[in-house]
């Protein structure tokens, strides 16, 4: 227990704190804690106020809700005070509220209106016979600013009440927010500006609301849900919590459609359950749920403290977002070879979990949080989302504190990183020896527009690296039946079977062969261009960077990849090793402009009846076509079978020739 002079001591540093808090908050729209942080600053000034009541000043921040309104707007005094509300932050507290309210009530049960806590901004908004006049925010609890202009370009608030039997005089209030999916077109076309992105829904709607210019309010997607009535003037009001919605919504005030009644806190907690298992589906961001006495009677006898009302409380969801600090910052290999930054943190509860990893997503995110080792970061993880940083609280950064350097070399196999996306997104480069990589790679070099290993499924990649018998492609042609036949659910014929597949993959293609390497962004017609273009394995593995990119539709990142991938001694040895095993190709001529179809850019769609359409594809490339996906005013044919779907309508509007299958078979010079 802290002394005096110690408790007088951190309550002023308290205020301190909370007043520049409550300023970034409210003032300007730039919070640098998550609320969770804000949360225990508040609580801990309670207890010391509570130990220590002559510590208790009318300025402290336990007596005022939120702070001072902005200058830019003209100051608004609300009659009737719009108070914040207690928090429960577990069951515990929630039942521990339950039970003080029903001993001051003298009740053996309450009956309570139950509804989502949004995370918006409060707003009370005054109607004069059915005609809104004013609107103001909560601000200080007493005094708000005037944000009329701004919320009457809100489509969800009605500039006039519905009905015959509206008051002459009602000032409602309620929450304005940012719907999930406005907030995510709002950032995008941010980010396509060029412009600042919002944080969170909470963070853009109050930055939307206090506009000066109200156009720019106008072109946000702010909504609003109503949930209680001020002073009402001309018509006499429900008598429950409940009713008085149902009022408001008769007077074409939109109220929150997921509402409820509920008997008893035990109701409540499962009702607080209930949203909770669909918050991440909600179109709307909340932090909790509020309990309120639904009899205004009962409301009216439990009465308010300075700073909340006795009947209400909010039950919190455990902190989406909380702080702690970056130990360490690793790297992660993926299946696939993208290099993913993870921060490793200080242990926190977030989101009703421990977290002690983070995901930075690539270098361009670490560069643009410039988060750092030993940085105090603000974590977010909602629902089953992967813990991501959202922002870096700089004011804490150690000073000895080192930006961050991206590895150049894969940390599994210290093949060299290589980046596509604009510099973003490292990847590496030892695709075919990288053992983070090893499974993937071979399962996507037996696949069936690869080498086509028939039997070489998923499964059976997984148990044989598992086990040990392959540690790379290379391994799959000294594969002996005996050592496959002892594996799980395989017998000899299967063995067998599977050893007569690897051998028959042996007879291949040059465009095959470079395809199953899986060199990043290097598809089926990449890899054929570079076989038509080149003739060789040997030419295209000593291509230079300049004669890369002379290939059709390869530029410099697609030609810096493959350099790169040839560039890497252990690939070049896995290939040689493939190669010695007897993998073979017929020869090809370097792609000519004498070929029948050089230059004709040709699509191939629907189902074919004399060949696959893999078999077409290779046929049309090997007398000079580019085979392509898509329609285009520079697409010569289009070649439809059965069932070919609106690429035909779409060749059709653009002129495009359509052949049926014997046109193509009269292309390839078969008739």
């Amino acid at each position: 227990m802290a002394t005096p002079d110690q408790a007088r001591q951190e309550v002023s540093g308290l205020h301190a704190r909370l007043a520049e808090h409550n300023y970034r908050y409210y003032v300007l729209d730039d919070p640098v804690v998550p609320d969770a942080e804000y949360d225990r600053l508040f609580r801990r000034l309670q207890e010391l106020e509570a130990q220590y009541p002559e510590l208790k000043t009318q300025d402290s921040p336990t007596a005022r809700v939120g702070d001072v309104p902005l200058s830019g707007f003209a100051s608004v005094s609300h009659e009737v005070p719009m108070l914040s509300l207690a928090n429960a932050m577990d069951d515990d507290e929630a039942r521990s509220f339950d039970q003080r309210l029903m001993q001051l009530l003298e009740v053996d049960q309450i009956e309570y209106n139950v509804e989502p806590k949004l995370d918006g901004l409060a707003i009370s908004i005054l109607y004069e016979q059915g005609k809104l006049v004013r609107a103001a925010t909560r601000g200080d609890g007493t005094t708000g600013e005037d944000v009329t202009q701004n919320v009457r370009t809100i489509a969800s608030i009605p500039l006039t009440l519905r009905g015959d039997a509206c008051p002459r005089i009602l000032e409602v209030r309620g929450e304005i927010f940012m719907p999930k999916a406005g907030f995510n077109a709002l950032n995008q076309k941010q980010k396509e500006k060029g412009e600042k992105t919002f944080a969170n829904p909470r963070n853009a709607a109050a930055g939307s609301l206090r506009q000066l210019d109200p156009r720019i309010t106008a072109a946000r997607p702010l909504d609003m849900f109503f949930y209680a009535a001020g002073r009402v003037e001309g018509v006499e009001l429900a008598a429950t919590q409940s009713e008085r919605l149902a009022q408001l919504r008769d007077w074409g005030l939109k109220t929150c459609p997921d509402i409820d009644v509920a008997m008893g806190i035990d109701a409540c907690i499962a009702y607080k359950e209930h949203i909770g298992q669909r918050r991440d589906t909600l179109p709307y961001d909340i932090d909790g749920v509020v309990y309120k006495v639904n009899s205004i009677e009962l409301q009216q006898t439990a009465g308010s403290v300075s700073r909340a009302p006795r009947w209400a409380i909010a039950h919190k969801f455990p902190p989406q977002e909380e702080m702690t600090v970056v130990n360490a910052i690793d790297v992660q290999v993926g299946r696939t070879g993208a290099i993913t930054p993870v921060a490793r943190l200080e242990p926190v509860f977030v989101g009703g979990v421990t977290v002690t990893n983070a995901t930075l997503h690539n270098k361009a995110e670490i560069e643009r949080l410039d988060v750092r080792v030993g940085d105090s970061v603000i974590v977010r993880r909602a629902g089953d989302v992967i813990p991501e940083i959202v922002s870096v609280y700089k004011q804490r950064r150690p000073d000895n504190a080192a930006a961050y350097a991206f590895p150049t070399h894969c940390p599994v196999c210290d093949s060299e990183v290589v980046f596509d996306d604009g510099g973003a997104i490292g990847r590496c480069s030892g695709g075919l020896f990288c053992q983070a990589q090893r499974k993937e790679s071979i399962k996507h070099f037996a696949s069936r527009k690869a080498l086509d290993i028939e039997g070489l499924g998923d499964r059976l990649v997984e148990i044989l690296v598992d086990e040990g018998l392959i540690e790379d492609v290379g391994d799959l042609y000294s594969l002996r039946k005996e050592q496959v036949a002892k594996l799980e659910r395989m017998a000899d014929k299967s063995a067998g079977n599977l050893i007569d597949a690897i051998d028959a993959s042996r007879e291949t293609t040059l465009p095959r062969f470079l395809f199953a390497l899986g060199i990043p962004q290097v598809g089926e017609s990449t890899a054929a261009a570079l076989a038509q273009h080149f003739g060789t394995l040997d030419r295209i593995e000593s291509a230079s960077l300049e004669d890369l990119q002379i290939v059709d539709d390869i530029g410099p990142i697609v030609a810096d990849n493959i350099h790169t991938f040839f560039d890497q001694a252990h690939n070049r040895e896995i290939i040689a090793r493939l190669v010695g095993a007897g993998l073979n190709w017929p020869q090809i001529e370097a792609r000519r402009d004498d070929l029948p179809l050089a230059g004709k850019i040709i699509v191939l769609t629907g189902t074919l009846s004399g060949m696959s359409r893999s078999n077409a594809k290779a046929a049309l490339q090997e007398r000079g076509a580019k085979v392509t996906g898509s329609v285009s005013k520079k697409t010569d044919y289009l070649v439809a079978g059965e069932k070919p779907g609106s690429k035909v309508d779409k060749a059709e509007q653009l002129g495009v020739t359509v052949l049926d299958e014997q046109g193509l078979q009269t292309l390839l010079g078969d008739e």
